[in-house]
């Protein structure tokens, strides 16, 4: 028994550091990735950031394309969950179905406060932003594809606002995702310049209830 249990000991210790390589080759890609742009970043870029080989991320991830592609999937279900969690507490504090701004705030609150955070998911969040513009074929391909978790969003705003037709219902959400994917970096700066300074502001709670505000005017805009 003894013996048997010095061996899994040894045994672990290979897979604890492949694990921990894995991870450093991870965080490493994202920050350059998220920082620099997909298309400025190399493996060697890599390989020196996270203090290995380039055998360790070929062994690990295969190329850059699916780096980036593991990194996507990684992040974005981390976020979506976020969102799901958001939005099925607010169908327990209010039942079916929850009342507009609750819905609209568990897609909005998880990327605002990403974005406003000093830690590795505001690296996270610009790493997924940037797919939109910089994507490989098949990080388009899973973002046009992967709709589920937008679809419980889709239901429960049909059933906050039973009045509006479906097809607008679909409208104004894929408005309110635009929100949300305007709120970069550059787009803030632009902002600010525009602004002569005045929309500077360093608080996430601020920004989601103006993103709020307009949101729900938005969905309760009379229509034809």
């Amino acid at each position: 028994m003894a013996e048997a249990r010095a061996r899994a000991r040894v045994s672990a210790v290979p897979t604890a550091l492949s694990a921990a390589t894995r991870a450093e080759i991870f965080t490493a890609a994202e920050r350059l990735f998220a920082v620099t742009g997909f298309h400025g970043v190399s493996i060697r870029d890599i390989t020196a950031a996270a203090g290995v080989n380039v055998a360790a991320v070929n062994y690990h991830f295969g190329t850059k394309d699916d780096l980036l592609l593991e990194i996507f999937r990684t992040r974005a279900a981390e976020l979506n969950r976020e969102r799901a969690r958001l939005l099925h507490e607010a169908q327990v504090r209010h039942g079916e179905p929850p009342p507009l701004r609750e819905i609209l705030a568990a897609l909005f609150a998880p990327p605002i406060r990403w974005l406003y955070a000093r830690d590795a998911r505001r690296i996270a969040l610009q790493f997924i932003l940037r797919v939109r513009f910089e994507g490989t074929a098949a990080m388009i391909e899973l973002l046009r594809g992967d709709v589920s978790h937008l679809s419980r969003f889709a239901a429960a705003l049909q059933a906050a606002m039973p009045g509006v037709p479906e097809e607008l219902i679909y409208w104004r959400l894929h408005f309110c995702l635009g929100l949300v994917h305007n709120n970069r970096p550059a787009e803030f700066e632009r902002l600010h310049r525009l602004s002569h300074g005045i929309t500077r502001d360093a608080d996430p709670d601020a920004m989601l209830e103006r993103m709020l505000d307009f949101a729900v005017a938005g969905f309760g805009a009379e229509h034809a």
